[in-house]
């Protein structure tokens, strides 16, 4: 069973949450965190009964703390859905649009979750349609269709864009989508819960990539996706089961333990980030640099109006190109030259040296995942990486 989270006093900040929720009943003797358990099955005979514990790749007790807290960090009342990889969790929402039907995503996201999509239109004629997310009346017109394009079934957001860093006016979206007939989903990956509660704007289903912020530690690969109305959750549900994505409980464990200092993360890896992208803006060896604190970055305004933070990914061009991103990768000594994100570490890279990467992401831009550091000590890695060049 889920812990109880009527067992506690009543926590209202997600600062709070991250380090409260999934707890343990408070009782004489017990322990402060949940226990790892490691079967694969469990004494069962008869007819099981809805909630019974009886095959792990069904559930486990190990799954349900991180997946109560999850919920409460986002405002649903029903268990996020813990799954094997940020992938799997993808799959899971695009499960929901029915062969034949219409998938409208940003032309900026991550790319597996582009290369999923045309995956989905070679085997199940799914129509992909890719838009610019920041621009809301071309994204509700390719949701209502038109003509002999059919209403779009789902539309997908990444809210800011990987790796462009592009806001939407995600309640402008989900009301508009709602309006056609669309379901609304959301990859929260980058913004947390801490900094973005989708629910809270209309979203249907949202995802994470625990991998990144949630776990924390470049340590595990897990994914979650969450839902508010119970009939998508039975169906995401199901289709975690059916399909077999799911997560070791070892993992699931680790996760939760991450989750608890993921707002001092956030808040150190934010203040960090906001710090770089206003002295990178005036350094001489970058042509152009994202990140929604700028005041003159095209997304401040929704972010300062919708979030509550403005992220710790920044987008970095460096003058000289793709030759010059390339070195500045190769020159720094502290900055981890790695893909992924959201990690204590802070790492880059460029992102075109993957074939399968957007062609509309420039050739030199550089993704940088802030991390936890001393600021001072990224920044002089960093300044003389770019002065090197």
């Amino acid at each position: 069973m889920p812990p109880d989270a009527s067992a506690r006093p009543p926590a209202t900040s997600p600062r709070t949450l991250v380090v409260a929720a999934g707890r343990p009943p408070r009782t004489q003797g017990a322990p402060v965190n949940p226990p790892v358990v490691l079967s694969s099955t469990y004494v069962s005979q008869g007819v099981p009964g809805p909630d019974e514990l009886l095959y792990a790749r069904i559930g486990t007790e190990t799954w349900h703390p991180f997946e109560q807290a999850l919920a409460e960090l986002e405002g649903t009342p029903l268990p996020a859905l813990v799954t094997g990889s940020g992938m799997a969790a993808i799959a899971a929402a695009f499960s929901l649009v029915p062969p034949g039907g219409r998938l409208v995503l940003p032309r900026h996201c991550y790319q597996v979750t582009i290369g999923h999509a045309h995956d989905l239109a070679q085997r199940s004629g799914v129509t992909v349609d890719l838009v610019d997310i920041d621009d809301t009346a071309a994204v509700l017109a390719a949701v209502a269709g038109g003509g002999e394009r059919r209403p779009a079934d789902l539309l997908w957001v990444e809210s800011p864009t990987n790796p462009m860093l592009e806001v939407a006016d995600l309640p402008a979206l989900a009301a508009g989508a709602h309006a056609a007939g669309a379901l609304v989903g959301v990859d929260n990956t980058f913004a947390t819960p801490l900094v973005q509660r989708p629910f809270e704007h209309g979203a249907d289903v949202v995802v994470h990539s625990v991998t990144k912020y949630l776990a924390g530690h470049s340590d595990v690969v897990l994914g979650a996706a969450l839902a508010t109305d119970p009939a998508l959750h039975a169906r995401l549900h199901d289709y975690r089961t059916v399909h077999g994505a799911v997560a070791g409980p070892f993992e699931v464990w680790l996760a939760l333990r991450g989750l608890r200092t993921l707002a001092l993360r956030v808040e150190r890896a934010q203040a960090n980030a906001a710090e770089l992208a206003r002295r990178l803006a005036d350094h001489p060896g970058v042509a152009v640099v994202r990140h929604p604190s700028l005041p003159d970055d095209p997304g401040h305004e929704r972010a300062a109006r919708l979030m509550a933070g403005f992220g710790s990914i920044l987008g970095v061009r460096p003058v000289g190109g793709r030759a010059a991103a390339d070195a500045v990768v190769a020159a720094v000594r502290l900055w981890v030259p790695a893909t992924s994100l959201g990690g204590v570490e802070s790492s880059l890279e460029r992102r075109r040296r993957f074939a399968t990467e957007s062609p509309t992401v420039p050739d030199d831009l550089l993704r940088l995942s802030v991390g936890i550091e001393d600021v001072e000590d990224l920044w002089r890695d960093l300044d003389a990486a770019l002065r090197a060049v």
